[in-house]
């Protein structure tokens, strides 16, 4: 049997596991000692659902077995948490400057950081869904008194609104939005993340 970690081969010495379930709930014992938790399963190049896992987990083990764990810790969440809120005072602080940059044709450089917000915000929403697996660390997150989902569904009309600005390249209510709606959301964001 083989057995990645995050794309990562591992050495491994079965003892007693004749099934997949078997290693998987070794693997998992341990990841609680280590406060993570698994996050995606490939056996044998097939990812594994939700719906497959109690059948999966029957599966014997062989020689030619391949289990492929994508694993996440607390302190990986943390990380980028830590991380998200650098970058975001970082765009806080260029948002203010999109109007600017669009009046005095930089598009190029406007386009970036509405680009970098973007990632940005993907970044954190994702890293925000994976804490929920870290019950103490999703409800210390709170901006302004409110949880980060509350945060995010006030937050969306105002990103929905930004977009529809950007499709019609409306670049005075692009830079409004920017500078007067989401840079100063984004700077309570970051204090919240800082931990």
């Amino acid at each position: 049997m083989e057995l990645f970690i995050n794309g990562n081969k591992v050495d491994i010495t079965l003892e007693n596991e004749q099934t997949v379930g078997d290693v998987l709930k070794s693997f998992e014992e341990e990841c609680a000692r280590n406060e993570a938790t698994t996050v995606s399963i490939v056996l044998n190049g097939h990812l594994v659902s939700a719906n497959e896992f109690e059948e999966t987990a029957k599966t014997p083990l062989d020689d030619n077995t391949k289990l492929e764990l994508a694993v996440i810790s607390k302190s990986d969440i943390i990380t980028s948490f830590k991380s998200s809120a650098e970058k975001a005072g970082k765009i806080a602080a260029q948002l203010s400057q999109i109007a600017v940059k669009f009046q005095g044709g930089k598009d190029a450089e406007a386009n970036a950081i509405i680009a970098s917000l973007a990632d940005l915000i993907d970044e954190i929403c994702n890293a925000s869904t994976l804490s929920a697996l870290f019950p103490d660390i999703y409800v210390k997150i709170k901006i302004n008194e409110k949880p980060i989902n509350q945060f995010f569904q006030e937050f969306q009309p105002v990103l929905s609104d930004f977009e529809k600005a950007i499709e019609s390249k409306d670049t005075v209510m692009i830079g409004d939005l920017a500078e007067y709606e989401i840079s100063p959301r984004l700077t309570e964001l970051a204090k919240a993340l800082e931990f």
